[in-house]
């Protein structure tokens, strides 16, 4: 095995640690640090907080996140298949018309339920 294919990955990884570490560091040695009251207070929106942070959430804000997560990445397969189309042919087009027969059939289920209603 060759160790020089991965040259170029190892200065990848160095390159990107050092672009998020290095402006971190020469802004906390560099930075001026003049803390105050308002520098150190919450900020919520430009305004002061009226409730407690750790107020609960309806169960369905989490519903329609995932929900649209799922659908999003169902969509993020359909753009692989579009780019090697001509190569995977008749099969791997009726194949994903499958897939997104189902995928609509989920999406009208939820539909239908009310899951994507917002109140």
């Amino acid at each position: 095995m060759n160790l020089d294919q991965y040259l170029p990955v190892l200065l990848f990884v160095l390159v990107g640690a050092g672009v998020g570490v290095v402006p971190q560091v020469l802004g906390r040695l560099l930075g001026p640090v003049r803390p105050d009251s308002e520098k150190n207070s919450p900020y919520e929106c430009g305004f002061e907080a009226f409730e407690d942070a750790r107020m609960k959430f309806d169960v369905r804000y989490y519903l329609v996140a995932i929900l649209f997560i799922l659908f999003d990445l169902e969509i993020a397969f359909l753009f692989p298949w579009a780019v090697a189309l001509k190569e995977i042919g008749a099969v791997g087009f009726w194949s994903v018309m499958i897939f997104l027969a189902i995928l609509v059939v989920g999406f009208v289920y939820e539909w239908k339920k009310g899951a994507l209603d917002w109140e």
